[in-house]
């Protein structure tokens, strides 16, 4: 009988456990990872200014939609936090209500839904993460065509443009800066065929360590990946905005649809477009969404005002739906 007993208890408290956790949190944010972007100390500064609790949680934006998705009929969580890609797919999948965040009429046009839907709390920049120690005395590249040159041969990866997001995100940013348009992308393929006969390194997954070992001296990747290697890593470590121009990619944040906590999450989304809450992402080398004055000890290492200049916002929208036909023409002409 007491055997019985205790296999009951211990029943009970299985199915007691989840909720009473849930309970614990005052807002659930799906895809607050502590390791990325620095969540870990947003939170903290959550709980200290606002005396909020949300757990830390370590899905993608892939993983966090389709968790939202699966509870639309009785929502769990509160706030979502995307790629802006996935912050338009949930809206299209009506998984968010709109809400307009304090400061919001201060995040650019094109960093947010007009509808307040979603909307950009922080960005990165694609240009190049270069190994200079790896360079063997070669300069630093300024320009995007400044790869094609035979100085770089087997120097020079991008992720596969047809498997990676950022390897897309970086497809974009050669073609809009040479000339190109969402539905012109001759330029970005006449590129990548050029490059061709330098030998790149084209990997399907994240190469920061590749980077950082010398294996791969340049890589097509976001800004706060080079600024972790120049600030944390042993070596020489640059990032460049190629003189042609890049483009920046957002991640945002939405208000989940009838989500049970609402109000608590409205006053968590102010917080993130605060000021502080702004300058809190640049410990992890991104960019806020508004344009706020960076602590000096903080905007020193970054890049000046004048490069980043270089970078332009884009119809992220419009880049999806045009994505396929771009991958099927790199399947065809380029690999």
């Amino acid at each position: 009988m007491k055997t019985v007993r205790l296999v009951l208890a211990l029943l009970a408290l299985t199915l007691i456990a989840p909720w009473q956790s849930a309970k614990a949190a005052d807002v659930i944010c799906y895809n607050c990872p502590p390791e990325w972007a620095d969540w870990a100390s947003m939170l903290k500064a959550i709980k200290a200014d606002l005396s909020y609790d949300i757990p830390h949680d370590n899905k993608n934006s892939g993983q966090a939609l389709a968790q939202i998705l699966a509870e639309k009929s009785n929502p769990v969580g509160d706030i979502g936090y995307f790629g802006v890609t996935f912050g338009m797919k949930a809206k299209a999948q009506d998984a968010l209500e709109p809400y307009k965040p304090a400061h919001w009429d201060q995040v650019p046009a094109g960093l947010k839904d007009p509808d307040g839907y979603w909307t950009t709390i922080h960005s990165g920049t694609l240009g190049l993460f270069v190994n200079k120690d790896a360079l063997g005395g070669k300069p630093v590249p300024a320009c995007w065509k400044d790869l094609l040159k035979p100085d770089y041969k087997g120097m020079v990866g991008y992720l596969d443009p047809s498997s990676a997001a950022v390897g897309y995100v970086g497809a974009v940013a050669v073609n809009m800066a040479l000339g190109g348009s969402s539905t012109n992308f001759d330029p970005a393929i006449n590129f990548f065929k050029e490059l061709r006969k330098n030998d790149p390194i084209v990997p399907k997954q994240t190469s920061y360590a590749r980077v950082v070992s010398g294996e791969m001296p340049i890589l097509f990747d976001y800004d706060f990946n080079a600024y972790r290697a120049k600030y944390s890593e042993k070596g020489s470590f640059e990032f460049v905005i190629p003189c042609e121009g890049s483009v920046v990619f957002p991640y945002v944040v939405g208000l989940v649809k009838n989500a049970p906590d609402k109000e608590k999450a409205k006053k968590v989304l102010d917080y993130l477009l605060s000021d502080k809450g702004q300058a809190i992402w640049t410990n992890a080398y991104l960019r806020p969404a508004r344009p706020i004055e960076l602590p000096a000890a903080v905007k020193s290492k970054f890049l000046p005002d004048s490069d980043y200049a270089r970078a332009k916002s884009v119809d992220w929208g419009e880049m999806e739906n045009v994505q396929k036909a771009f991958v099927d023409r790199y399947l065809a002409e380029v690999r």
